[in-house]
């Protein structure tokens, strides 16, 4: 019993060191056995400095997102055209141009704007009916016409401070009121801009229908601008007609950079359907200019945001002169789109020749009407 178990325990360590042996000669000539399997690295991997094995092909990392930061798409399940489009880099443009110059250049001009009228009312003042009240009034502007302006007047203004605050507010009202109650005046707001703009549209309709007849420009307009419209020097009453050089100025500005916003506002408000910017730069390329038309519907998105706020940005400079100019900045003007009616003698002075038109109708005291033919 004795001898049997002394050869078993004899038989078992030999049993385990051959086990280790075997073990020890696997490790040892397993790493060569991989290297005689694995290929030789090809001439490209050697030439063009891949890692061996052609785990990345013959493209070297830089190569690779060179490509991917230029826009290069792969294949994705999302039908949309930039669904395989890891990094689109004409977003940072846009980021760049909106946050930077877009939006310190917007401040300098409003800042502008504002700076000069106070500048013109501390050296001119309040433009005086120069003969005084006369206590007689004509209509100058019936109801319609007052409901035209003031619809496109109240929805542009609202739409001024629902847009300024997108561009502006977390920068100024954050650190006033906080990121929550931002967040809900700035839904509320977005809310505004988006259905309030239907409105500035019908009267934008409505205002060129009611007017554009008076708003083409004449000589007399010519004779108006070379005086300054008498705005600058007291005593000067250059003639003009119902609507006066200054004033057609402010109307075409309206109506024109009005349908500009309307259909880069369109774009934005159903994104992604639109190809106005790179039809635009094909027709402006007829002339001379090389700008991008293969533009993909992001880059559409980016343009119609940029072109939409300098337009914005340009008007309210504009529509503050105008403001100024209809309220404190002259006396009597206000009334034209308030009650309608106006004084004669300030009705005289700034629109002499459609008074005497209107005195031919015998729609005013003092005149008397043509004959009929």
């Amino acid at each position: 019993m004795t001898w049997s178990l002394q050869n078993l325990k004899t038989a078992a360590a030999a049993f385990a060191v051959a086990l280790a042996l075997a073990f020890a000669l696997a490790l040892a000539s397993g790493p060569a056995s991989a290297q005689q399997t694995a290929p030789a690295p090809g001439p490209e991997e050697a030439i063009g400095g891949a890692v061996p094995g052609a785990s990345l092909g013959t493209d070297s990392d830089t190569d690779f997102w060179r490509e991917i930061r230029r826009g290069a798409g792969g294949s994705a399940q999302q039908p949309h055209e930039l669904g395989g489009v890891l990094i689109q880099s004409e977003g940072e443009t846009w980021r760049s141009v909106r946050n930077g110059p877009l939006s310190t250049y917007g401040v300098w001009l409003m800042a502008a704007s504002v700076a000069g009228l106070a500048l013109f009312f501390a050296l001119r003042g309040r433009i005086a009916i120069e003969h005084g009240l006369s206590g007689v009034t004509i209509e100058r502007f019936k109801a319609v016409e007052r409901f035209g302006h003031w619809l496109t007047a109240g929805t542009f203004i609202v739409l001024a401070i629902t847009g300024l605050n997108m561009l502006y507010g977390r920068y100024i009202l954050i650190p006033v009121i906080g990121k929550e109650a931002f967040a809900t005046i700035t839904m509320a707001g977005k809310w505004l801009h988006n259905w309030v703009a239907f409105g500035f549209m019908a009267g934008l309709v409505l205002i060129f229908v009611m007017w554009v007849a008076h708003n083409i420009p004449n000589r007399t307009d010519l004779a108006w601008l070379a005086k300054g419209g008498g705005l600058f020097t007291k005593g000067v009453h250059p003639p003009s007609r119902k609507f006066n050089a200054g004033q057609k100025i402010i109307f075409w500005a309206t109506i024109l950079g009005g349908v500009s916003l309307s259909l880069s506002g369109w774009a934005l408000l159903d994104p992604f359907t639109t190809t106005m910017f790179g039809k635009t730069f094909a027709v402006v390329n007829l002339v001379g200019f090389n700008l991008p038309t293969d533009l993909t519907l992001m880059e559409e998105q980016q343009f119609a945001q940029v072109w939409h706020t300098i337009v914005s940005l340009v008007m309210i400079a504009i529509i503050l002169a105008h403001i100024y100019i209809g309220s404190i900045g002259m006396q009597g003007a206000f009334a034209a789109m308030g009650s309608g009616h106006v004084d004669l003698n300030w009705a005289k002075e700034h629109h002499g020749l459609w008074v005497e038109e209107e005195q031919a109708k015998g729609a005013v005291p003092g005149g008397r009407p043509q004959p009929a033919e």
